[in-house]
């Protein structure tokens, strides 16, 4: 997930990453045999799936809303709104644009908070069933980072989680530490 950043193969090298911690997040929940982890993991990867699509869907109908702005005006000559000089589109368009790219950026980012709270969630319940707080630690760098992705601190807080995050997979334990017993007596 660390090579998510690299020109052009980025987004393929952090999709493996993620599909790989969502295998190793399944397997720990198996062998502590608390599916409540995997589930809450795999709720935030369909979230953030979910919030990167509408990114993308924001972006991509902002681009064709400014080009079909552009196109519907051709046959009547240079667009002028009083606002806008000749050959650019007007004022009222460019604040569309604008505003939608802003409502999906804000729903995009809400989503992502709530993706980090159940991604905490899990983590969480992993600190808890096997003994590597490490991991309590990279839920919480992971929520604090989509809270502050707004004000770009958050990126470097999520890559940060991403390192820890590393360490708490290779901090694990071989065998899952045995679960207290309870015992119930008889009336």
């Amino acid at each position: 997930m660390l090579l998510s950043f690299v020109p052009y193969v980025g987004f393929l090298f952090g999709l493996a990453g993620l599909v790989m911690v969502l295998l190793a997040v399944k397997q720990i929940s198996e062998a502590v045999n608390d599916r409540e982890i995997f589930n809450n993991v795999l709720m935030a990867v369909i979230l953030q799936i979910v919030g990167s699509a509408i990114s993308v869907f924001v972006v991509i109908g902002s681009f064709f809303a400014f080009v079909g702005s552009q196109v519907m005006m051709a046959p009547f000559g240079p667009s002028f709104d009083g606002f806008a000089g000749p050959g650019m589109f007007g004022a009222g368009a460019a604040l569309a644009i604008l505003g939608s790219l802003i409502v999906g950026l804000i729903v995009m980012w809400v989503i992502l908070i709530i993706a980090a709270r159940f991604l905490r969630k899990g983590y969480e319940r992993i600190a808890d069933r096997t003994g590597t707080r490490t991991f309590r630690t990279v839920g919480r760098w992971y929520f604090y980072g989509a809270l502050l992705v707004i004000v770009l601190i958050g990126v470097i807080l999520a890559f940060v989680a991403v390192i820890l995050q590393i360490k708490a997979f290779f901090s694990l334990p071989e065998s899952p530490p045995s679960q207290p017993t309870i015992l119930v007596q008889a009336v």
